[in-house]
């Protein structure tokens, strides 16, 4: 038996193979355990901005196993166990309930019945509650729940289960859990209907699958479902993110100084002990470790305090984030270029004797910036199964979100740090704002959003669009989305590791919030391939408006018009309108709000319908038909 070496990237630690998350490896099946098998050793991420708002003191990340050394590198990062624990021979058909005494360090479980040995493979379905909670299935009681006889109703013995494939069947019905021992069986057919578990009398058991059922139960009185381990509804991993912008300079022209006391671990505890007698002991601190002055402490913080009292609050934390994002991008020359943010405006590269369709281009795009450097923080903060649930609380509609640290509150999220570049482009806020005040454009977009309050992620999705679905929000999503698309042809990246950020936020009464109408369009990836220079390239002249008039085009058309054209509603929950997986969507790794209000029509036009950017599509078709050479 050969010695096997079990590997995960550290980004996949968050998504998708995070705590709770469920990873096949070469006919495995693990999944991941809570924080509190994180060794102390794990890199600590800095992002005060996310870090305030989950309300936690850090992140860190899983340490990175040097190349060539994993034979030799104890177990230092996540703890991954073996998941679900029911095996069967492929051979012999023997099922195994694997205990933890029976592993190996980097031995498969193998079959000591059948000559060769054959791998041990985990069974397909597994039980799940909207508590969170997963376990195996009681496969003895499974067999026993249509037992005829005596004996068979009388069996206690939890050996001797056979996992029997029938040739004479198709399907679930094909597939069979037997006793050897007193003959019962029950095929797998219905196992997927709701509430058949409750029905022969299993009940949840309360735990995860790296937990103690003697020290760690929590009584629950959900009903569990039985799933396949690996369908979508298992695992819903609720992650944050935001791009790292520097600091305010801070009192000092030591800007470095400045940037140290803020990134320090305890800075977000000084400003929440304010007032408290340990508020003096983390002055103290944070001023002895940085080697500066407590007063140069005391007078950086007051002048944060004075500058979050100046800006008004948002709707929600995510906006929070937008904000400093958007004031970075929008105007890159107030913020100072560091070792991880590095922005410059650019332009379209549009002159006065370009066509007429670039003329009209460039008057509704009116900034562009490139970003060289860019690094984005994403965190973990929990899960649900079963049903989704996106809310910021425990008690919203869904599942119950469970926390990475299953025995406490987490004080640290796991995250990781990954770097890359950018374009940013923002749209004209004037052209903008009397577009969405046509009325056929306002009434298109209250049709979505009347499907949005009846959606399940109605709570998550208005986090991101705002209180009020806006034309523009549709419209910038469905641009990033086609944007992501083109780039992937021009670029040199390929789809899934480009990601987007939509700021489209409009002017409240009484607020002094900017409004916000751009989309940011960035790779950030954990090794090479978020740094190849592609992006910045294509997001100077004349690289930029090719691509945006080609982007527009390909939006015009659509494999399955007039289908996807006239759709009234497409996707989960009626939330999109014209668009479809071969114009619009893609991988869900890109999207903030999992493919979800995206409509080509706010983006081009139709008959009933103005799209914002109609008029460019307009004028490069005219140009295109004065240029055909006629006999």
């Amino acid at each position: 038996m050969k010695d096997i070496r079990r590997k995960v990237r550290r980004a996949q630690t968050i998504v998708p193979f995070g705590v709770g998350g469920i990873i096949d490896l070469r006919g495995e099946s693990f999944v991941a355990a809570d924080i509190r098998s994180w060794a102390a050793r794990g890199e600590r991420v800095e992002s005060p901005r996310l870090a305030s708002k989950l309300r936690v003191e850090g992140f860190r990340s899983a340490p990175v196993i040097p190349s060539g050394k994993a034979a030799y590198t104890t177990r230092s990062g996540p703890t991954y166990v073996r998941f679900p624990k029911w095996l069967f021979c492929p051979q012999c058909r023997e099922m195994q309930l694997w205990r933890q005494e029976l592993e190996l360090r980097d031995k498969q479980p193998t079959c000591g019945r059948c000559p060769g040995r054959p791998q041990l493979a985990p069974m397909r379905f597994i039980q799940v509650c909207r508590a969170g909670h997963m376990a195996d299935i009681d496969w003895h009681k499974w067999s026993h729940s249509k037992s005829e006889g005596h004996d068979q109703r009388q069996c206690r013995v939890r050996r001797g289960l056979r996992f029997i494939a029938s040739p004479e069947s198709s399907g679930l019905e094909a597939l069979c859990v037997v006793c050897a021992v007193c003959r019962a069986e029950r095929n797998l057919a219905g196992i997927s209907q709701k509430n058949i578990l409750k029905q022969i009398g299993l009940q949840c058991r309360g735990t995860h699958p790296w937990q103690s059922e003697a020290d760690e139960a929590d009584p629950c009185e959900e009903t569990p479902q039985a799933v396949q381990r690996g369908a979508s509804n298992v695992y819903f991993p609720i992650t944050h993110s935001a791009i790292d912008i520097p600091a305010p300079a801070g009192p000092s022209d030591d800007d470095e100084l400045a940037q140290q006391v803020v990134n320090h671990p305890h800075w977000p505890n000084l400003n929440s002990t304010d007032g408290s007698p340990i508020y003096d002991a983390f002055r103290a601190v944070i001023a002895n470790q940085c080697e500066v002055t407590e007063e140069f402490v005391e007078t950086l913080r007051r002048r944060h305090a004075d500058e979050a009292a100046a800006m008004p609050s948002a709707a929600d934390s995510d906006d929070d984030l937008s904000i400093a994002e958007w004031a970075a991008f929008s105007d890159p020359e107030s913020v100072a270029d560091s070792k991880t943010f590095s922005v410059r405006r650019t332009h379209l590269g549009i002159g006065q004797d370009d066509p007429h369709s670039m003329q009209e281009l460039a008057a509704r795009i009116s900034a562009v910036v490139v970003a060289d450097r860019v690094r984005e923080v994403r965190a973990l903060e929990g899960f649900s199964r079963y049903e989704p649930n996106f809310g910021d609380s425990d008690e919203g509609a869904g599942g119950r979100i469970v926390s990475v640290n299953t025995a406490a509150r987490a004080r640290w999220l796991p995250a990781v740090e990954t770097y890359g570049e950018g374009i940013f482009i923002a749209v004209d806020e004037d052209r903008l704002s009397a577009w969405e005040r046509l009325p056929s454009v306002r009434d298109w977009t209250q049709r979505i959003e009347r499907n949005l309050d009846a959606s399940f992620k109605a709570e998550r999705l208005r986090g991101k669009s705002g209180p009020t679905l806006l034309p523009r929000f549709v419209m910038l999503h469905t641009l990033a989305h086609q944007f992501i698309r083109q780039l992937s042809y021009d670029s040199g990246y390929n789809a899934a590791s480009l990601r987007e950020r939509v700021y489209a936020r409009s002017h409240a009464p009484g607020s002094e919030l900017p409004a916000q109408a751009g989309v940011f369009i960035y790779t950030a990836a954990g090794d090479a391939e978020g740094t190849l220079g592609g992006l910045v390239r294509q997001g100077q002249p004349p690289n930029l408006v090719e691509t945006l008039i080609r982007l527009l085009e390909s939006a015009q058309w659509c494999s399955q018009d007039p289908l996807c054209a006239d759709s009234t509603g497409r996707s989960l929950a009626n939330l999109n309108r014209a668009a479809c997986h071969a114009c619009t969507l893609l991988p869900e790794t890109c999207c903030e709000v999992d493919n979800s209000l995206l409509d080509r029509t706010l983006l081009i036009g139709d008959g009933e319908v103005p799209g914002f950017f109609q008029g460019v599509i307009r004028a490069a078709l005219v140009e295109s038909a004065e240029a055909v050479d006629l006999p």
